[in-house]
């Protein structure tokens, strides 16, 4: 539990780097990232029991943690204005393992979640109700991995742009829609 909520504490953190300027990441960008990771920390591990023990949810949390480390590490030389290249290099080079290792994680873990989302119908709401709505909690999770597919590419590939972009100095002109 002390693990989720310093977990918690260090994701919901990013918004506020992002608002004050610390981190020159999109607020947007950083938003949806935090949602994400919030939405696995609390809603799939903390909240299904069997899947805690799953090596999937360590996949993800040593990615994540691994990732932080190095993107702080490089904002904190920065801003001091010695940044060694190790650490500028590590910074765009090893989302390139780090990156695929997370999300394989993340789904692994929502895969493993499923079975007993199903059958307990947790986080559902069933019709009639009062309200006349209906909310299956296990279909949100179908959907939620296979918005992957079209995610994943996308973010990948833009971290793959600016790291040539960054470490070889390449001008990557963007197409607009």
């Amino acid at each position: 539990m002390i693990i989720l909520l310093t977990c918690d504490f260090s994701i919901s953190l990013q918004v506020v780097h992002c608002l004050i300027g610390i981190v020159p990441t999109s607020v947007l960008v950083t938003g949806v990232q935090v949602s994400s990771r919030i939405f696995m920390v609390w809603l799939i591990t903390h909240s299904i029991k069997p899947i805690q023990n799953e090596e999937s949810v360590v996949l993800f949390l040593v990615s994540w943690t691994v990732t932080e480390i190095t993107r702080y590490s490089f904002y904190t030389f920065s801003l001091l204005d010695h940044l060694p290249h190790f650490i500028k290099w590590a910074r765009y080079n090893f989302f390139i393992i780090l990156y695929p290792v997370g999300v394989a994680g993340e789904l692994l873990t929502i895969y493993a979640a499923l079975p007993y989302v199903k059958k307990s119908g947790m986080f559902s709401v069933r019709l009639p109700n009062k309200y006349n709505v209906s909310f299956d909690y296990y279909y949100f999770l179908l959907i939620t991995m296979a918005s992957y597919i079209p995610l994943f590419p996308q973010l990948y590939f833009h971290m793959l742009r600016q790291r040539r972009k960054v470490l070889h100095g390449e001008v990557i002109v963007e197409k607009d829609d």
